[in-house]
């Protein structure tokens, strides 16, 4: 997993990243058997947006995340849930016992890992039969506003490759093939993004691949961005066209 990729931006990755639609867990939760008595692994889980979600159903959560700015957000964020456990480790080896887990969930992270090294990991620690959900927030690329925003990132962020990391969406059904094992489900849900400035603003600066203060041509960057922004702009608000797509199944 690329634990540095997210250096510093606990805080505007927490504050400016959307969750994710409620139909979306609710589906999870009857798709997987999901109820409290159950344990899920939230893996590479960052700040804690969907832990935070699935922490609200009530259903013990172990928040695995190797970047200690964006563990920090979340371990005070939930500080004081009891139902929430935070671990300090990677997708690839998460320190969770054998067999412990009813579900695990990757939310805009699956990109990052080591694919074959990661199913391994949850053969060894989901429950017999137990699911593993991968999950993306992912721009409509139809959209001018999302064509025009990734140009920018083109223009100015040396490792922009696309959006969640080149992941393309709706992603293709057999692009988890050599993944899940007999199957998986593809269930796509809308999830359009109303934002102000600041918030398509911020949501850019969230990027892994975006720009910081220091960088040379931040002023730059920042400029057009503001710029697209006044563009789409309608009574002081753009709505980017999105969608959440998630892929369950057994691996």
């Amino acid at each position: 997993m690329n634990e540095g990729k997210f250096d510093g931006k606990g805080n505007i990755y927490a504050k400016f990243r959307p969750t994710y639609p409620r139909e979306f867990i609710e589906y999870l939760f009857v798709k997987a058997q999901i109820n409290e008595q159950s344990v899920i692994a939230d893996i590479g889980s960052g700040t804690g947006i969907l832990t935070g979600q699935l922490l609200e159903k009530g259903t013990r959560v172990f928040a695995v995340e190797p970047n200690s700015d964006m563990r920090r957000v979340a371990e005070e964020n939930f500080r004081k849930n009891l139902l929430f456990t935070s671990a300090a480790a990677s997708a690839e080896h998460t320190t969770l016992p054998e067999r412990s887990v009813d579900l695990i969930t990757v939310a805009q992270a699956f990109h990052w890992f080591d694919r074959d090294a990661f199913r391994e990991e949850c053969r060894r620690i989901l429950k017999q039969g137990a699911y593993a959900a991968l999950v993306w927030n992912s721009r409509d690329e139809n959209s001018a506003l999302v064509a025009e925003n990734d140009r920018i990132n083109r223009k100015y962020c040396p490792a922009f490759k696309g959006f969640s990391g080149g992941t393309r969406g709706p992603a293709a059904d057999d692009d988890f093939h050599d993944f899940f094992t007999g199957g998986h489900e593809k269930k796509i849900f809308p999830n359009n993004l109303l934002f102000d400035q600041s918030g398509f603003i911020g949501r850019n600066l969230s990027a892994s691949y975006s720009l910081k203060e220091e960088d040379e041509q931040y002023g730059a960057y920042v400029t057009d961005l503001e710029a697209l922004f006044e563009k789409h702009a309608v009574n002081g608000t753009v709505t980017m066209p999105n969608f959440t797509q998630s892929f369950t199944g057994r691996v």
